[in-house]
């Protein structure tokens, strides 16, 4: 049966399309070979989704739960979110039931992307041993670069912990945690929370002392582990629907010189960047917790 347009591939079959596809890290390592030093790629993706993980435990990136856009395939001029009423602004018919329908609707331009850059530097001669050069760069560089990109999605400049606006939650009310308190306050108002972001030491925390990881996984709920929420902290919201990543779908490798104290040492120096930036269309649907 021929599948219909827009259905999203199997893991296995973007696994064996990946395989057959020439990775970053074996394009710089061929670029390397025409120009030593001098080597510079610049790729029409973005490169930190461009490599499958072959962990046998998953840890997925802050990426992965938005929706992203590229903006060099699908140019767009603005954004539409929602923000919540004013005090003193009119009664809304069934706002007492829907609280949405108090929102105020708003249409802004295309923020400038940030720039994320991540830096390896590369140990003597490493290049001469090309498989193990391509390995370095796959799954050294480019997993730091992920690490700089949850930066910027979470607490960057542009990032969720920095939106004005997501409201913070420090009650749990009748419910067993704040989490789940944020969870119910989403569907209220109209969403749903099919995202957590937080600190591996308490998700390591909470699986010890009961279910709440695995209940709210088996409810659907996408989990990102990372140190970059505090711990004691999480971001609650509906990433499916109330946020997007606007991707710019290009990326550079290149050998640089690295700004001072970004190594202990001197030595050869790779560098990667990419262009995003996170928006929040619906913020009534997103949190900042206290665990």
């Amino acid at each position: 049966m021929q599948r219909a347009e827009g259905v999203k591939r199997t893991m296995a079959e973007v696994v064996a399309q990946r395989k057959n596809e020439m990775s970053p890290g074996r394009m710089f390592v061929e670029a390397c070979a025409a120009k030593g030093l001098e080597a510079s790629v610049e790729y029409d993706v973005t490169i930190t989704d461009s490599l499958t993980s072959s962990r046998r435990k998953p840890r997925y990136p802050a990426r992965n739960m938005l929706k992203v856009v590229d903006l060099s395939r699908d140019p767009r001029r603005f954004y539409w979110h929602e923000s919540p009423p004013r005090p003193g602004d009119p009664e809304v018919d069934d706002a007492d039931l829907r609280r949405e329908a108090a929102n105020r609707f708003h249409r802004s331009p295309i923020p400038e992307l940030c720039t994320t850059t991540a830096w390896v530097q590369v140990p003597p001669d490493l290049w001469e041993d090309p498989e193990t050069f391509e390995s370095f760069i796959n799954y050294r560089l480019i997993v730091r670069l992920g690490t700089a990109e949850n930066h910027t999605i979470i607490r960057g400049e542009g990032g969720l912990l920095n939106i004005p606006g997501i409201p913070r939650m420090t009650s749990r009310g009748p419910f067993g945690s704040t989490i789940l308190a944020a969870c119910n306050e989403a569907e209220q108002m109209g969403g749903t929370a099919d995202g957590l972001i937080i600190n591996p030491v308490d998700y390591y925390r909470f699986m010890g002392q009961g279910g709440l990881m695995d209940d709210l996984e088996r409810n659907g709920v996408f989990i990102v582990r990372t140190r970059l929420v505090d711990p004691g902290t999480a971001i609650v919201g509906d990433f499916g629907h109330g946020a997007q990543l606007f991707d710019a779908g290009r990326s550079v490798i290149r050998f640089d010189e690295p700004p001072p104290g970004t190594f202990a040492e001197p030595g050869i120096a790779l560098k990667a960047e990419i262009y995003e930036r996170v928006v929040v269309n619906l913020l009534t649907n997103f949190f900042i917790v206290t665990l």
